[in-house]
């Protein structure tokens, strides 16, 4: 069986050499453009971003709901027994490691930047009916809800299932190619192969640093906060290049003593300041909306999913959730491979009910706990966040904890989670390219790493110069956009692979095929032909 090509290229010792190159050439010409010709990236981002949720908003919402569909259908479906791995095989890291690795890599500074704020934004500018009612409460739990809820997690439960499946059970390359074999075949470790893992390390890159922008932007308000440090760019990126240097220190202690360690402290330390909060606040109120609520999202979930503003002729949706879908697809390489390549030995029920539902518990009562709670302060007549969030998103969350006990405190510790959740994304991010332009490489050389630490903060730092927050979401969607269409694609492979897997299965129960043939199925190869074998009228079934 072929095989990624990888060698050395200067200082790398590893490396896919056309996607090695071409992400690098791509990222650097961009990092040029941005450094010298601001005003002018800032335009082409704009019209960029323009052009995508105007002409293709309603395919970001096809994809979702697609992929919503599909995770949910697999752990009830027969495929859900398939085992990532050999099928006798124990999972390779504890449910809590393995959620809290999950959490850290695929929400982290968002869910601080966006937890209090985001309500309280559709509450003051709801896109149907009138502000700051009671209605406008329910529906913006409901906005909130559904771009962190089954849609987000689903597109990062899919690409990881692919990528997890094919390296696993087929033996072939952790990489976003692999999941195209059955429809390329052996192509994918030529010139298609180079382009789609092409397309993920652009993704991956943009789609980080944009986390990676917001996190340094709402590091500063709190530090303004508790030490009046000046709200400013020139802070930012001397927070940038500070996490970035702790980021580079993460990489170079490894996987399990880096970013598992910094996971499981991130989760420990979210899990008590949700618990403060319930404590400390309207305990129960926020127990009561957290039902509501979550019944609400769950009535209101596939009109609200499939909402494409055609009746309403707005262009809301381009702001919000179109840029969170592409977003969240921008993230799904490097999410989906980073998840997968700590989930080996977890059957396909338990891969996508962890994904699809343990996080949205958490989720579900941070957002009610913080932007809920935000909310009905200014319900009950207790101003002062709305102006806060036309004034600066990203010291929301800052300005709610000063109506609890131990403010600076918590203050502190809510600064030290972006910075962590910092450091575990871009570490995360530098991991996860560099096995994409190592060929699919599970243990890259850390020095490749490092290279792509150090890139994701000079872009991150570049963004905000070339346009702050418009910038860092116009990138998030330009970034997003090609990885969409490969992800569709992936779906219909996917689906081809699992049929061929229950084939397999059947094959080995009817004694046509022997249990050694199909342990080399599993750890081996994909490609072995010899399982295709048998009499024709089970070459016809699934």
């Amino acid at each position: 069986m072929n095989e990624v090509k990888v060698g050395r290229l200067g200082p790398f010792p590893r490396v896919n050499k056309p996607v090695f190159i071409t992400s690098t050439l791509l990222i650097v010409g961009f990092i040029i453009f941005g450094a010298y010709y601001a005003d002018l990236a800032s335009e082409v981002f704009n019209t960029l971003q323009a052009i995508i949720t105007d002409k293709f908003g309603w395919f970001f919402i096809i994809l979702m709901n697609a992929a919503a569909i599909f995770c949910l259908y697999i752990p009830f479906s027969r495929y859900g027994d398939i085992r990532l791995g050999h099928q006798t095989e124990k999972p390779q890291y504890s449910l809590v490691s393995w959620i809290g690795m999950l959490f850290s890599a695929g929400l982290g500074i968002g869910l601080i930047y966006y937890g209090t704020a985001e309500p309280l934004y559709h509450f003051m500018a709801p896109p149907l009916g009138e502000p700051e009612t009671l209605e406008a409460a329910k529906q913006a739990m409901n906005i909130t809800f559904l771009h962190f809820g089954f849609h987000a997690w689903a597109i990062y439960c899919f690409v990881g299932m692919a990528l997890a499946y094919f390296h696993y059970r087929c033996g072939l390359p952790l990489s976003i190619r692999s999941t195209l074999y059955p429809i390329l075949g052996k192509k994918i470790y030529g010139p298609w192969g180079h382009v789609v893992d092409t397309l993920a390390v652009f993704g991956t890159m943009f789609g980080v640093v944009t986390s990676l922008g917001l996190g340094a932007m709402q590091m500063n308000s709190g530090l303004e906060l508790l030490f009046g440090i000046p709200n400013s760019m020139s802070v930012q990126f001397a927070l940038i290049a500070m996490i970035t240097t702790l980021a580079t220190i993460s990489v170079l202690l490894g996987l399990d003593k880096g970013i598992k360690r910094l996971s499981d402290f991130n989760i420990t330390v979210a899990l008590l300041l949700l618990i403060f909060m319930v404590a400390f606040g309207p305990t129960l109120f926020i127990f009561d909306s957290l039902l509501e609520n979550t019944g609400n999202y769950l009535a209101t979930a596939v009109p609200l999913g499939l909402w494409g503003e055609a009746w309403s002729k707005t262009d809301w949706q381009a702001s919000w959730t179109i840029f969170y879908w592409a977003w969240w697809v921008s993230w799904a390489p490097f999410v989906g491979v980073f998840v997968a390549r700590v989930s080996r030995g977890r059957t396909l029920r338990e891969f996508t009910l962890g994904i699809m539902f343990i996080p949205l518990m958490l989720l579900f009562l941070w957002f009610t706990a913080f932007g809920g709670v935000a909310i009905n302060m200014e319900l009950e007549g207790n101003p002062g966040l709305i102006e806060a969030v036309q004034t600066d998103f990203s010291s929301v969350i800052f300005q709610l904890l000063e109506s609890y006990p131990l403010t600076q405190p918590i203050t502190l510790l809510v600064v030290l989670m972006i910075m962590l959740w910092f450091v575990t994304s871009s570490d995360s991010a530098s991991f996860v390219i560099d096995m994409l332009t190592a060929g699919g490489d599970t243990n890259p050389p850390k020095i490749q790493r490092l290279f792509w630490a150090i890139s994701e903060g000079l872009i991150a730092a570049i963004l905000l110069s070339a346009g702050g927050l418009g910038a860092l979401q116009s990138a998030a969607i330009i970034a997003g956009f090609p990885f969409a269409m490969v992800v569709l694609v992936m779906m219909y492979a996917l689906v081809k692979g699992l049929k061929r897997d229950k084939l397999i299965l059947y094959r080995t129960q009817q004694h046509y095929i022997t249990e050694e043939s199909v342990e080399r199925h599993s750890a081996d190869s994909f490609v072995d032909e010899e399982l295709l074998k048998g009499p024709p009228e089970i070459a016809k079934g699934d």
